[in-house]
């Protein structure tokens, strides 16, 4: 690629509660450790919308937003020998860490005192062209999807899989609330591990409902209904404070309620009669490189991934933003640029 001839496009994010603009840049350049990737396709995630909201601290402005990306490496900075040229990768939203703390020294790296993160401290792939850190990179070579239908996996995918694991091997019926691009996905894994899925929506949204039911779960219904037997565990993937008593209040004494979100409405007061007997309410933060290694290793021994995606050109990285937000599409919306 000539970087004379070619300039990348990014849609860039000046700062909280503003619209993205246009904004034609050279290329970015790789540093070392570092590589560029021909952005492919990324996909549009609920903490992109709380970036733009202003929900997240720690965000740097102005920032390129997309932490679900698929490009091919293009360019290596120095010292880069684990990637190739023209190789097909992923940029989960864990960018790097410092590798110095003691929760990256414990194998926590996605607890990390000082991370960077895709998208929101350092650039994403809401653009033609991102630069990332080689050794946060996820090889792709083996993953039978497309670009676009991958896209959602690196992060969509992978949280599903950090909170199903949290959720428990002995959790053998699941409730998911907030049936959207993670719950899709990680009800297909739930359900070919054998478990039982219970899929709870907004109120009245039929046909997120049937898509549950489409893709094998037992039971759909609205968030605020009983659902037809006690969970094991249950998944808040909607960042809806409401809805942790709702989860506690369905889950078995000794379950698990598992809040998948960066981000989450305030949770009102509930009584401890929901929390007694042993329930127990916890968090996934970030993720890390072995959850992405293992996540795409249990891909090769399960049955194919139905990702519903909804495809937009780069330029409309607004519109599927707004989309998302107003829940007008039922799977992942991607960006894919021309």
């Amino acid at each position: 690629m000539n970087d004379d001839a070619e300039k990348s496009l990014a849609m860039v994010l000046r700062g909280a509660r503003q619209a993205l603009q246009a904004e034609r840049r050279p290329p970015p350049q790789p540093g070392p450790g570092e590589v560029r990737l021909r952005v492919r396709a990324c996909a549009v995630c609920r903490t992109d919308l709380h970036l733009q909201d202003g929900d997240l601290p720690m965000a740097r402005w102005p920032v390129v937003p997309g932490h679900e990306v698929v490009g091919s490496v293009d360019a290596l900075g120095a010292g880069v020998t684990a990637l190739r040229l023209g190789q097909r990768v992923g940029v989960p939203w864990l960018g790097g860490c410092c590798g110095r703390c003691r929760y990256c020294l414990a194998g926590q790296e996605n607890l990390c005192d000082a991370p960077e993160f895709t998208g929101c401290t350092r650039d994403g792939g809401f653009a033609t062209h991102v630069v990332a850190n080689a050794s946060f990179c996820v090889p792709l070579d083996k993953l039978a999807l497309d670009d676009a239908t991958a896209a959602p996996l690196l992060c969509a995918g992978l949280i599903g899989w950090r909170s199903l694991r949290m959720a428990g091997d002995e959790a053998r019926v699941l409730g998911l609330y907030g049936f959207g691009a993670a719950a899709h996905l990680i009800a297909q894994v739930a359900i070919a591990q054998g478990r039982r899925v219970h899929a709870f929506t907004r109120a009245g949204d039929s046909a997120a409902q049937q898509h549950a039911r489409e893709l094998g779960c037992s039971w759909a219904g609205d968030s605020g209904q009983a659902p037809p037997e006690e969970l094991d565990a249950a998944i808040l993937f909607a960042p809806v404070g409401a809805l942790v008593p709702l989860a506690l209040k369905a889950v078995r004494k000794g379950g698990r309620v598992v809040c998948g979100g960066i981000h989450m409405s305030e949770i009102p007061a509930f009584p401890y009669a929901l929390l007694w007997q042993e329930r127990q309410l916890v968090s996934v933060a970030n993720l890390t490189r072995v959850d992405a290694h293992e996540f795409f290793a249990a891909l090769q021994a399960l049955p194919p991934l139905q990702v519903h995606t909804h495809r937009y050109p780069l330029q409309d990285a607004e519109r599927a933003m707004d989309d998302v937000r107003a829940g007008r599409i039922q799977g992942a919306a991607v960006l894919v640029p021309q």
